[in-house]
């Protein structure tokens, strides 16, 4: 048992939940059935991994010691059966991939000429999606890979690998705006005006920092609202410019532009195939650049 996937499963799933009931929501099984593995999982470890004296149980010193070495097991098992479905052969009929904008599209075209090549009957669905819609199409079935800025933390059911490389952000007028001509904008400056805001349908965005503000769910939209003079906004640079063609104002503030990182995630639980396999193994040895300019 204390091998069992299952049990280190509810474990994780407990611990970054915050209660077995929630873990038991998460993993489609009955409370009883994640308290028993769990349970199960302590006397094999020979320590109490969770505080039941709270109203809500706790990670005990020991449990929190373990989570991490379980969190691996749970890794290396997910990376175990992905190798062997890519020694398994058949080749999965579509493969649907979701694709932040913060991601130089050059690379990954670039990329896809081998992959064509390799995998020339399989139908490629490239998604375009933002930070939590990354992980929301991921969990309903309708892409199997992703691409994303990365996140601190990750839920147990998400295996992430980082890319190479980075990408930065920076603040974008249009041309005609009132803040192109600014030697030096601050924050000040930026209250006065319209903040174009990236907002996920998943879920709503942090508090913005201008009064005015409006949203759109991708970088891309963004953009053209931005090079229309609408307001201000935060855009991946390699984005501006491709896709600016002129019309963009980079604006000197402090504190931009900002470097950040991409991850590829995808589900622990996903059966990926053999063309989803390769993609994974390319993307994360791929020299991904996406350098300020």
């Amino acid at each position: 048992m204390f091998n069992s996937i299952d049990s280190l499963t509810a474990f994780v799933h407990a611990a970054q939940l915050g209660s077995f009931s929630a873990a038991a929501r998460h993993m489609g099984k009955s409370q009883s059935t994640v308290s028993e593995a769990i349970s199960q999982l302590e006397i094999d470890a020979g320590v109490a991994l969770f505080d039941r004296r709270t109203r809500q149980p706790t990670l005990t010193a020991a449990g929190a010691r373990l989570l991490s070495h379980a969190q691996h097991v749970l890794h290396s098992h997910a990376a175990l059966r992905q190798q062997a479905l890519a020694l398994q052969g058949g080749e999965e009929a579509q493969l649907s991939i979701v694709l932040s904008d913060t991601f130089q599209s050059q690379a990954f075209e670039t990329l896809l000429t081998a992959f064509a090549e390799r995998f020339p009957l399989l139908r490629l669905e490239c998604l375009v999606g933002e930070d939590d819609d990354v992980l929301a199409l991921l969990r309903s079935g309708r892409a199997q890979l992703g691409v994303m800025r990365a996140q601190g933390r990750y839920q147990a059911d998400v295996s992430a690998q980082a890319l190479p490389g980075h990408t930065a952000m920076a603040l974008y007028v249009g041309a005609q705006h009132p803040l192109a001509q600014a030697a030096q904008v601050d924050e000040a400056q930026l209250l006065q005006h319209r903040e174009l805001r990236l907002s996920t349908y998943t879920r709503s965005p942090a508090g913005p920092h201008s009064p005015r503000c409006w949203l759109a769910p991708s970088y891309l939209l963004l953009l053209e609202l931005t090079a229309r003079n609408f307001g201000w906004a935060a855009l991946p640079t390699w984005l501006a410019a491709q896709f600016g063609h002129g019309q963009l104002v980079q604006l000197n503030t402090a504190n931009w532009p900002q470097a950040t990182t991409l991850d590829l995630v995808w589900l622990r639980t996903a059966q990926l195939g053999p063309a989803a396999c390769w993609l994974i193994q390319q993307l994360q040895h791929a020299g991904h650049t996406a350098a300020a300019r």
